[in-house]
């Protein structure tokens, strides 16, 4: 929109202005905006546009042609989502009010050009007094493994894969659900042991998975494999006929690594996983049990050559030795709560004091970027001697 000449300053104007503010105009650069607000049409109202203030890698990410994406249904807090991060949105109020001016050159823009002394005539298009400021936050993932275990697979015999209105999920309706980036969406459905049956993610309902698991092991033994080479194609030709292949092919992958060795395929089974899961199994109907008892039917479960550790139970059991005797049950940091203080008076509801070896593996994934247990317990917990160990308990009353 044109401006009456009247209500344009001439280069005279603005240097008499300067030396009213005592200013020289040879420290400054030569070019002078002249700012105004237009009349009628032609601008943007506020509202009709949102300011994002980003981090430089972000901003980088963003001008070479990726993609953002902002997520969460109407009950929750939004968030924005890179390829691989995820932040939360707030908004942030600014005392300054902030000016769109199209075509607005920088300081920095104007001292790369040789100019004369110019005055330039400037239409303010809008105005805000706010904007968005983004935060890296632990991406919302709790929600995904509710999501799956609605419709646990359970094998491909079970009546409940013939019913076509239980809920299913694609990868894009995952995207469409879960408030987290796709590569940190991705690495939790392997965490979840999930696998894509017919183009939709699931779940192996437990029983199943450990049956799956029984088979191979059972195999191995029978066959005197050792466990760091353990051959595909003889699992698929003799467990074939038992299971559908591409589940026991997934079972190896959840529980082994697998590696080719002239031009065959072998897993390497882990250990560690093998006596997680069968601790699991054998804590699962139990609300308590003895620990000696128990680690003695836990080795004896596991298949032979392994050894079995308590430190393999981390954010999966805990072992009370107050008790008399003690005891040792299940508790697994996936039924916790996602938010920090409601982790915390979660923890502190079941046991009023905690040892940092104890707590460290219910709030190790609580941990921020460049942050640490140790930071977590100083500003959600008080700490205490007992007995000459330090323990924590709750900075507020937890009912």
């Amino acid at each position: 929109m044109s401006q009456p000449s009247a209500s344009r300053r001439t280069r005279e104007e603005v240097d008499a202005t300067l030396q009213v503010a005592k200013l020289n105009a040879a420290e400054l650069l030569p070019t002078v905006h002249c700012l105004s607000f237009g009349s009628g049409t032609g601008g943007a109202a506020t509202g009709d546009f949102c300011l994002l203030e980003l981090e430089p890698a972000l901003c980088q990410q963003l001008e070479a042609g990726d993609s953002f994406v902002i997520r969460g249904d109407k009950d929750e807090q939004a968030v924005l989502c890179s390829k691989d991060k995820t932040y939360d949105l707030k908004i942030a109020d600014t005392s300054n009010m902030l000016l769109f001016i199209p075509g607005c050159k920088t300081p920095d823009q104007l001292k790369g050009e040789e100019t004369p002394s110019t005055v330039v005539h400037t239409e303010i298009f809008g105005f805000s007094n706010n904007y968005w400021e983004l935060r890296r936050c632990r991406p919302k993932i709790k929600k995904l493994k509710r999501l799956l275990m609605e419709n646990a697979y359970e094998g491909p015999d079970s009546q409940k894969e013939e019913d076509a209105s239980r809920s299913k999920y694609t990868t894009e309706d995952l995207l469409n659900h879960i408030q987290a980036s796709e590569e940190e969406i991705m690495a939790q459905l392997q965490v979840l042991n999930a696998c894509e049956i017919g183009g939709y993610w699931r779940i192996l309902e437990f029983d199943y998975e450990i049956k799956l698991l029984n088979h191979v092991t059972q195999l191995v033994d029978s066959e005197s494999w050792s466990l760091d080479r353990v051959p595909l194609t003889v699992c698929l030709q003799e467990l074939g006929p038992l299971e559908p292949e591409e589940m026991i092919e997934h079972c190896l992958k959840c529980y082994g690594k697998r590696y080719v060795d002239k031009d065959e395929v072998y897993f390497e089974l882990d250990a560690d996983k093998i006596c997680r899961v069968t601790a699991e199994m054998l804590l699962q109907n139990a609300v308590k049990f003895n620990l000696a008892e128990f680690q003695e039917v836990w080795q004896q479960s596991v298949p032979e050559g392994m050894t079995t550790r308590l430190d393999q139970l981390r954010g999966l059991a805990l072992v009370d030795r107050n008790s008399r005797p003690e005891i040792i049950f299940l508790l697994k940091v996936d039924d916790l709560p996602e938010g920090t203080q409601e982790r915390f008076n979660s923890l502190f509801s079941l046991r009023e004091k905690w040892t940092e070896e104890d707590i460290a593996p219910y709030i190790q994934d609580l941990c921020g970027e460049k942050q640490t247990i140790g930071a977590l317990l100083t500003k959600y917990s008080r700490s205490s001697m007992q007995n000459g160990i330090k323990v924590y308990n709750s900075r507020r009353l937890i009912s």
